[in-house]
């Protein structure tokens, strides 16, 4: 089969019709995961992908983690940069290399119907499966996208012109767009309590976490770790010393005063009448509980690294 390479762009000539593939998407930080669920079709597989991806606020930066080559189990026939960086050998007509770094699914800007490419607000995947015996799963993953900082929202959906989703029967499927939230312009929550005084803040980075906002470094803070950073080698202590230093710098000030580091700010509320103090005894009882603490997955004293929470 796999000597036929060529005859496989056929398949993207199909008619459309009713079938039923989900496209998934799941993020860490800025980095997208795209996968894909067609068991409500099986006998039927998916024979080739057309999706375009688009970055609302901002620009496709990278595209990963996915397979290159046939009978792999994987989706890595891509028809749009075949032509451009495969050699098929001429006497076992199979192909000798799959291993050019310039073969990726994403279509060349300049084919019909395609997106700008890496680097643009929009990107075209184009992926396809061809084996002998090691046929893809019915639901897995495609590739991973990574988005530019700004970016507000991904979305994936079929590129009828390039074929959308194609099955095994040479039958067209058109799948529901999917998006998924990258960033918005608040990353502290504002159904929170305290969120007015976050923005009364001018709304610091360091009351945020990295799913929020890649730039955002209060993954812990909410935990104490007021100088947002660890105590480096050997123990790597999320909450230490330097977390006491910016409590010291702080202490007794003020909503308002425009020395007030409001990171500094741990529980997030003031002491209450009569002072109003934003770093007091309630900031220190956080450093105190969560003492030489780690990171999120370091196992023993480990914090749970979702910061902030709902005080």
């Amino acid at each position: 089969m796999r000597k036929m390479i060529l005859a496989f762009a056929v398949v993207l000539l199909a008619a459309p019709a009713w079938a039923a593939v989900t496209i998934t998407l799941t993020r860490v930080g800025n980095e997208v995961t795209i996968g894909y669920n067609a068991t409500t079709e099986l006998p039927k597989l998916v024979r080739a992908f057309a999706l375009d991806v688009t970055a609302t606020g901002g620009t496709v930066v990278g595209v990963a983690g996915y397979k290159r080559g046939d009978d792999n189990n994987a989706y890595g026939i891509f028809p749009g940069n075949f032509s451009l960086h495969i050699t098929v050998n001429p006497t076992t007509g199979l192909v000798d290399s799959w291993d050019d770094p310039n073969y990726t699914p994403v279509a060349p800007a300049d084919d019909p119907g395609a997106l700008g490419g890496i680097g643009t607000a929009g990107a075209t995947l184009e992926m396809g499966s061809l084996y002998d015996t090691n046929a893809p799963a019915a639901t897995g993953v495609l590739c991973k996208v990574t988005v530019s900082a700004g970016t507000t929202k991904l979305c994936v959906k079929g590129n009828a012109i390039r074929g959308n989703i194609v099955m095994e029967d040479a039958s067209e499927v058109n799948p529901a767009e999917a998006c998924i939230t990258i960033g918005t312009a608040d990353c502290f929550p504002s159904t929170f309590t305290t969120y007015a005084d976050w923005v009364t803040y001018l709304k610091p980075k360091c009351w945020c976490n990295k799913l929020a906002d890649p730039a955002a470094t209060g993954d812990y803070q909410c935990d104490g770790d007021a100088d947002t950073i660890n105590s480096g080698t050997p123990y790597y202590y999320r909450v230490y010393t330097g977390d006491i230093g910016a409590i010291i710098a702080n202490w007794r000030k003020k909503m308002g005063d425009a020395t007030l580091n409001p990171c500094a700010d741990i529980d997030h509320i003031s002491s209450g009448a009569p002072y109003y103090y934003r770093v007091y005894t309630g900031d220190v009882a956080r450093i105190i509980a969560n003492w030489r603490k780690k990171d999120a997955g370091t196992g023993g004293t480990a914090l749970p690294g979702n910061c902030p929470r709902l005080e």
